[in-house]
């Protein structure tokens, strides 16, 4: 069982993903223009990598920083959360998400409409704006994100003090690839919050159900072929 505080720091930690990523998101628009840029994606990429991996390191130790629902749904089904927390997390990263991505709409109103915010387009030209080629690309976004996550965060034998690191370099490289296909989400909490600011909710399914699925398959397998042989030593 984990306590209030647990919740709490999720929400904090998932308003600075959602504030700082759709933020970059923004600025990298402003600076660089709405097209796709290699400026823009790498700013788009460390805005994301430089939040997540940060926020592990400040609430690794309080809750686990999962950041994400698809990764407490991925640590729910390997019994490593009670279902009573994954709910809290998961309702408390949505709050967060909420909270982030409205006060980005009220500091720029109308420089993040263009934007919509930092939602995720949906499946982009490059795709042929297939739903379920985005779908797939998000299942196996978080299923290498959910990857790194168990090995560096959750496997005993892990390095010590490298998580962050390896979890915020794993988000820069999804991002750095998957901004121009999906616009990589891999969180559907990151997704929610802006498109409710937005209204904003094409493709939406995708950013849901890819990541879940991507997130309960990685965990599984990590768990079961690596992790838990690691917890019985």
């Amino acid at each position: 069982m984990v306590s209030g505080r647990s919740w709490f720091a999720e929400s904090i930690a998932t308003f600075c993903l959602v504030f700082f990523g759709p933020l970059s998101v923004v600025m990298a628009a402003a600076v660089f223009g709405t097209g796709l840029s290699i400026e823009g994606i790498i700013m788009i990429s460390l805005g994301h990598g430089a939040a997540i991996g940060l926020m592990v390191y400040a609430f690794g130790h309080v809750s686990g920083a999962h950041i994400n629902p698809a990764v407490t749904i991925a640590m729910l089904v390997t019994r490593r959360i009670g279902v009573k927390d994954a709910a809290g997390y998961i309702a408390f990263q949505i709050i967060g998400a909420i909270i982030a991505a409205f006060t980005l709409k009220a500091i720029l109103p109308d420089l993040g409409a263009k934007v919509n915010y930092g939602t995720q387009g949906g499946p982009s030209e490059l795709l042929g704006h297939s739903a379920m080629s985005g779908f797939a690309l998000e299942l196996v976004f978080t299923f290498f994100l959910v990857t790194v996550i168990f090995m560096t965060a959750v496997h005993k034998k892990a390095p010590a003090g490298m998580y962050g690191l390896a979890i915020g370099g794993m988000i820069f490289l999804l991002h750095l690839v998957g901004v121009p296909l999906t616009g990589a989400s891999m969180n559907p909490a990151r997704t929610l919050g802006p498109a409710i600011a937005s209204g904003y909710w094409d493709f939406h399914w995708i950013y849901w159900a890819g990541p879940i699925i991507g997130a309960v398959i990685a965990g599984l397998i990590m768990h079961h072929i690596f992790a838990k042989k690691a917890d019985a030593q």
